[in-house]
């Protein structure tokens, strides 16, 4: 395909049109949608030249630099061989958001596009349980959203900081790679800083924002340990702070937290999370009855009992207390995929793939049909 003026906006009009999540361009393939979890070409596309797939690559590693940046082509350049990729976002013509990921491959350039919803959602409408609303109120502690790749922490994150960002007057820090979703300033103050082009680190930035009298702090991933570090003692002195991190469930995400410390640190660091951590809120998108991609949540409320479990290294134990915990709000990963199951929104076999523990699944499903 040779490149012209609209060969982008042709690529985002069709991605919005079929409502496909994401969008793969590479050097002599077609572009690829992914439509309901599925990669689909179309006879309107044919295969890309590397000449159009690395101009494009260009325009959309420029939003990436800071304002004013000078040679910014060379500069996107000399990133992007020197890293191997480059994550930026950008806004199509008709003002939707895509995040993208611009890297090397096979001595060539590919691209990957993810569409994020045009306008913010509520928890309702994401399917989410509205329980999760409770941590918008919280004061100050740790809040972690986890899940795989493109399981929606970051549109479950953006809801919350809407939610925050409308019923409190807060000022709000994001540290994002990249800024995804835009918030407007609405009873909160709301600045977001993309690493990269307004910060240059994640641990840089978020030492920046707690000099910037922050109440809420969101960070777009807990991923090394001079970030972690820091965002625990912000939630330590009086920051309520939000963070991401890839983990299959509540346990997972704890024990991933702590091993990230010395040997040494492990049972201090333990005492700290048992302390700050509000909860964990572990999310996947399950393929639905219908067209759309339906979200399982474990929630995992950090009680007195759990508290305990974390602060001796007794993490193993929390499924257990997730099914005890369920009257202060705790939802363990088998009674929503049960639920989702009672409700038609997803298939038994959907289910019970999705579980970690199929007999225990199996035996609440019974019992709720029972």
């Amino acid at each position: 395909m040779a490149l012209t003026e609209s060969a982008i906006g042709r690529i985002y009009a069709y991605c919005e049109g079929l409502q496909a999540s994401d969008v793969h361009l590479s050097s002599a393939e077609p572009p690829r949608f992914r439509v309901q979890g599925n990669l689909e070409t179309f006879a309107e596309f044919p295969a890309m030249d590397s000449e159009s797939v690395d101009a494009i690559a260009m325009e959309l590693g420029l939003t990436t630099l800071p304002i004013g940046c000078p040679d910014g082509t060379e500069r996107v350049r000399k990133e992007l061989f020197s890293r191997g990729s480059i994550d930026g976002a950008v806004t199509s013509p008709t003002g939707v958001r895509y995040r993208f990921n611009i890297f090397r491959e096979n001595g060539g350039t590919a691209i990957a596009l993810r569409r994020l919803e045009s306008e913010l959602k509520s928890l309702d409408e994401l399917g989410l349980p509205a329980r999760l609303a409770d941590f918008c109120d919280l004061a100050d502690g740790l809040v972690l959203v986890t899940g795989p790749a493109g399981s929606g922490k970051s549109t479950t994150l953006a809801t919350l900081m809407d939610i925050i960002n409308g019923t409190r007057r807060a000022h709000i820090v994001t540290v994002e790679d990249p800024v995804e979703y835009v918030h407007s300033s609405r009873l909160s103050l709301v600045h977001q800083r993309q690493i990269g082009r307004d910060a240059r680190t994640f641990s840089e930035a978020l030492v920046s924002a707690l000099r910037q009298d922050p109440d809420v702090i969101l960070l777009g991933e807990a991923r090394d340990l001079d970030t972690i570090r820091t965002a625990i003692t912000a939630a330590e002195t009086g920051h309520l702070v939000f963070a991401t991190m890839h983990a299959g469930d509540a346990a997972g995400a704890i024990e991933r937290l702590a091993g990230v410390f010395p040997a040494e640190e492990q049972t201090s660091i333990r005492h700290q999370l048992a302390l700050v951590l509000r909860g964990v809120i572990a999310q996947r998108l399950l393929p639905g009855s219908g067209s759309k991609r339906v979200a399982a949540v474990e929630l995992l409320v950090n009680t007195t009992g759990v508290a305990n479990l974390i602060a001796t290294g007794r993490t193993a134990q929390i499924c257990s207390a997730l099914e005890t915990g369920q009257s202060a709000g705790m939802i363990p990963l088998d009674a929503a995929l049960a639920d989702l199951v009672r409700r038609g929104e997803i298939s038994e076999s959907t289910a019970m793939a999705s579980s970690h523990r199929p007999e225990s699944f199996a035996k609440r499903l019974h019992q709720m049909r029972g």
